[in-house]
């Protein structure tokens, strides 16, 4: 076809008929373009409650389109490249099956949509673990398996999941993506993910729609834009650290594939369950600077500075075992530490799960449904406001020189402090001004843990589980493990 225009157009003497005929079939195209959606829009879908909800897509430029959903009725033209957006008013919870009907020069029905609440969980391969691995589950102990077997007994509509597939999410003419949380539609999905949707239904009794956006084995960096990474943060002591997009990890890769289709899809909030591969590289602070670059981002992609955003500090592990490159028991610790540093950010908190691993030499703890509990326990209390939900262990708070020992106090005490065994308190060390830690005795008293050792008559610094394979007694009463912490962090101070 190409060569015969080409040969018509030689014909000068009816080229300048010519040009403006194949001019014309060139947008032939886009005058008659279908409305089109993302994917992420389609049957069985969540609204979020409470908020605008963003529905938008593409069309014919300049054409006219039309929303129709629970009594609102919103119209908007296509720009100049076919792209069209319409945000509908707030609505509340409603357990009703109601259609949206989308109008431009062909129309959509999209059936069986909810309003709830929405969120999206991301990260690697321990957010990606998916129900159909449930025989891992045989090998817990009893008493710490899943009270159910939800492939087989879940009958859960009112919870709705989607599973982003970075190579399955161009629009979809059967709109479809979303599924009902029924038996087998749960085969391929996140358990953590679902859990955590399982539990929060029981707690709101409101409908439930869950995203994961998950990959095995990822980094962080491909979570984020490319354009993001290249910064030189900056130390509060003034020192610069080299270029974050410097460290080779495949910037944008995910964000570009998984993330973006997404937006700008109305969300609660964020579940993020991802760090074992840049733990691998012996990072910390590195890893802090990029954890806050995608909290901030992926906010401002949603337009939203104080979106909920929700993490699990990775589990117990052998990483020392590593051949790729030298790593230590404390390099675990260390990258514990880089997560927490984000808690500086509003809106932001985790869960440890330290007393959920069988063994420190499987990475992937199978106790799944634990982890999506605490994660709903989470934004129970500091998302829906329900402050007397207790949502995690003791979290270092202060310390205090009092002679030859150091009482350290505690926030998330919950109805007080406690040991799992009723025996000493375990994984404390102590150190004077030399920094020689050595295993310390570590009694509650009056809601404090007092420190000592007979080894350091002048005690300067504390730490509690402080090795990668540390799994200690310390809860609260409300049986969740304290947070691993060391009160000579060196970056606490300079990290903004």
């Amino acid at each position: 076809m190409i060569f015969l225009y080409y040969k018509i157009l030689k014909m000068k003497k009816i080229r300048k008929y010519i040009l403006p005929i194949i001019t014309l079939f060139a947008f032939i195209p886009n005058l008659f373009a279908d409305v089109t959606l993302p994917k992420i829009l389609g049957h069985n879908m969540v609204l979020q409650q409470n908020k605008q909800v963003a529905i938008w897509g593409t069309a014919a430029p300049k054409e006219k389109i039309s929303v129709s959903f629970a009594g609102q009725n919103k119209t908007t033209i296509a720009d100049n490249t076919g792209k069209w957006s319409i945000n509908l008013n707030p609505m509340k919870a409603s357990f009703s099956a109601r259609e949206m009907i989308i109008k431009g020069k062909n129309t959509i029905v999209l059936k069986n949509i909810l309003v709830g609440e929405v969120w999206l969980c991301s990260g690697q391969s321990n957010m990606e673990f998916a129900l159909r691995k449930y025989s891992k589950y045989d090998s817990l102990a009893k008493g710490k398996r899943p009270p159910v077997n939800d492939l087989k007994t879940a009958n859960n509509p009112n919870i709705r999941i989607f599973l982003d597939r970075r190579k399955y999410m161009s629009p979809s003419p059967e709109h479809l993506g979303w599924d009902e949380a029924i038996g087998r539609s749960l085969v391929d999905f996140s358990a953590v993910g679902y859990y955590f949707a399982k539990d929060l239904y029981t707690k709101l009794n409101v409908p439930i729609g869950i995203i994961s956006a998950a990959v095995p084995g990822s980094r962080i960096e491909p979570w984020i834009q490319s354009e993001k990474l290249q910064i030189e943060p900056k130390l509060k002591n003034g020192k610069i650290l080299d270029k974050l997009s410097n460290d080779d990890g495949d910037a944008g890769k995910f964000y570009d594939t998984m993330i973006q289709p997404l937006i700008p899809f109305t969300l609660k909030g964020f579940l993020w369950y991802q760090g074992e591969s840049n733990c691998f590289l012996g990072e910390n602070i590195r890893y802090a600077y990029k954890l806050k670059t995608l909290i901030e981002s992926w906010r401002n992609d949603w337009q939203d500075k104080k979106m909920p955003f929700y993490l699990v500090q990775i589990a117990p592990y052998n990483y020392s075992a590593s051949k790729d490159r030298p790593l230590s028991s404390e390099t675990l610790p260390e990258f514990w530490e880089s997560q927490s540093l984000v808690l500086k950010l509003k809106n932001t908190a985790l869960i440890s799960i330290t007393d959920l691993v069988e063994s420190t030499t499987e990475l992937h703890p199978v106790n799944k449904w634990e982890i999506g509990k605490r994660l709903s326990l989470l934004a129970t209390n500091k998302t829906y406001n329900q402050t007397n939900v207790i949502y995690s262990g003791p979290v270092y708070q202060n310390m205090k020189i009092v002679n030859n020992t150091i009482e350290v106090t505690f926030s998330n005490t919950g109805s007080g402090l406690a040991s799992r065994d009723e025996k000493p308190l375990t994984h404390f060390t102590i150190a004077g001004t030399d920094g020689k830690f050595v295993p310390a005795k570590a009694e509650i008293k009056d809601n404090k843990v007092i420190i000592s050792s007979t080894k350091v008559q002048h005690p300067y610094n504390v730490r509690f589980g402080w090795n990668e394979a540390a799994q200690s007694n310390f809860i609260n009463n409300e049986g969740l493990p304290a947070v691993p912490f060391r009160t000579d962090n060196p970056w606490k101070k300079l990290f903004k």
